[in-house]
């Protein structure tokens, strides 16, 4: 009798591009995904100096717009699930945009650092 083992690597981003009307993320397995702007509100909202000033998180399982305090997981693009932002949430985030000399958020360092321990974490359980 023989045994099949599979190991299931978690999705991870190699390289991303910003465009006018979409998202291209290519990752490390050799896929590509391509999603349109519009699926994400403050990518939408966001100039493209904005939109194409950010990061990856947790070696990649992420990406991050500092600018527009925005967060995507590879597994949401994966699963093609579009931002589930409320609409009373942009609309709050819009404004503060809008106003002179406003303070924009800082980049949360929960944010990433929940990417980073959520890497971490399956890491350990799939040695």
């Amino acid at each position: 009798m023989s045994i099949f083992f599979l190991t299931i690597l978690e999705p991870r981003a190699s390289r991303v591009q910003v465009g006018e009307d979409s998202l291209v993320v290519d990752l490390v397995d050799g896929r590509t995904l391509m999603v349109p702007i519009a699926w994400y509100p403050r990518l939408a909202h966001g100039s493209l100096a904005e939109r194409k000033k950010f990061e990856l998180l947790g070696d990649g399982v992420g990406i991050h717009w500092p600018d527009l305090d925005e967060d995507i997981s590879v597994e949401g693009l994966i699963a093609g699930l579009p931002s589930r932002e409320s609409q009373h949430s942009l609309k709050r985030w819009i404004e503060a945009r809008s106003r002179p000399n406003a303070q924009r958020r800082p980049a949360t360092a929960r944010a990433r650092g929940h990417a980073a321990r959520t890497t971490s974490k399956r890491a350990k359980a799939h040695p």
